[in-house]
């Protein structure tokens, strides 16, 4: 019987400690998520322009973070600079970096391509991308690639007496300078693109990154 007893007492302590432990365990997940919860929603909702011609708010790492989360097999210091190649050339024209970066998304199927266009290629917008003769233009690396982007966007969003800041890279750049003008990614259905959902793409994506920047 006093075996019996003492093993109560040590039973008994050990049970209300582990209580004790899920107890604390759960109180501290609760107000961490509702902390969390509290700050996002204090938080004003992450609204990113439609405009062509606006500053981007995204970061490299932002950007990175959301690409990856629709393409996890690149590698993640690429993307990154290849987000900051976006983001400076955007800026040195006056360029929304969000919809440029966006538009390179839609284009390109998050770098996966698979049409006329090919990686090698360098061109992340399907610039002059028409049929099997005419499968794209063609770039010496990335950064030129994305320059090209911009200054194709540019031509699209400025009148012709805007001229560019950095030297110009893309071939295709004085036919659209003096012959459309636009404000907005929608604008861009039916311009840069034929697709009359093309401007609605993008403001899909545009929303995803809202969202998971948010």
């Amino acid at each position: 019987m006093n075996k019996l007893n003492n093993m109560k007492k040590i039973f008994f302590p050990v049970v209300v400690l582990e209580l004790a432990v899920v107890l604390v365990f759960a109180l501290f997940t609760f107000n961490s998520c509702t902390t969390t919860k509290a700050v996002k929603e204090d938080r004003a909702p992450l609204q990113l322009s439609r405009r062509i011609l606006d500053q981007g708010q995204l970061t490299a790492e932002q950007l990175t973070a959301y690409f990856l989360s629709r393409n996890s097999t690149e590698d993640r210091e690429h993307i990154l600079q290849f987000a900051q190649y976006y983001i400076d050339e955007a800026a040195a024209e006056g360029i929304n970096s969000d919809a440029a970066f966006a538009q390179m998304c839609l284009e390109t199927g998050f770098l996966r391509f698979g049409g006329l266009v090919q990686p090698e290629f360098h061109n992340y917008c399907g610039l002059g991308a028409m049929d099997a003769d005419h499968p794209g233009e063609i770039f010496p690396d990335e950064q030129t690639g994305v320059r090209a982007h911009i200054q194709h966007l540019q031509a699209y969003a400025t009148k012709e007496e805007t001229q560019l800041n950095k030297e110009l890279v893309d071939p295709r750049y004085n036919w659209v300078h003096k012959t459309k003008y636009i404000e907005t990614i929608y604008e861009l259905a039916g311009t840069w693109a034929m697709d009359p959902q093309y401007g609605q793409k993008l403001e899909a994506i545009l929303v995803n990154m809202e969202n998971f920047s948010y």
